[in-house]
């Protein structure tokens, strides 16, 4: 079964979010990464890029399947994990510690719309 971490927020697209004052830190499950397979490739956006709530920011390619990545919540890329473009590996080993972009939100009424623990679980059973 995957891990679940309490106290993070869930879109139905698999992303995790983490918030931290307005900022969101964003990655992807470890229900959506034991899905894909082996990550080969994690297409990331620049810092200074514009996301919003919905939309895809990038992508995870492994052995089996490429998938887009998207953003739970809309605002600026502040930061990319840039280790993932020569470990994409990474989000295998552990998807929760390593988070792939993180968001100065431009909302934070956005985060509403996101499941808690409890409620992922139910969609990922």
């Amino acid at each position: 079964m995957a891990k679940i971490v309490e106290g993070l927020l869930y879109s139905d697209s698999h992303e995790w979010v983490k918030v931290d004052g307005d900022v969101a830190i964003i990655g992807v499950t470890d229900y959506a990464q034991a899905e894909m397979g082996d990550i080969t490739y994690v297409d990331l956006p620049e810092v200074d890029d514009e996301v919003s709530a919905g939309e895809d920011f990038g992508a995870l390619e492994s052995v089996k399947a490429s998938s887009e990545l998207y953003s739970p919540v809309s605002g600026t890329v502040i930061a990319v994990n840039e280790a993932l473009e020569d470990a994409p590996e990474l989000v295998n080993e552990d998807a929760f510690a390593n988070w792939i972009i993180k968001v100065q939100m431009s909302d934070t009424a956005e985060l509403e719309s996101l499941m808690d623990a409890a409620a992922y679980a139910g969609i990922t059973e």
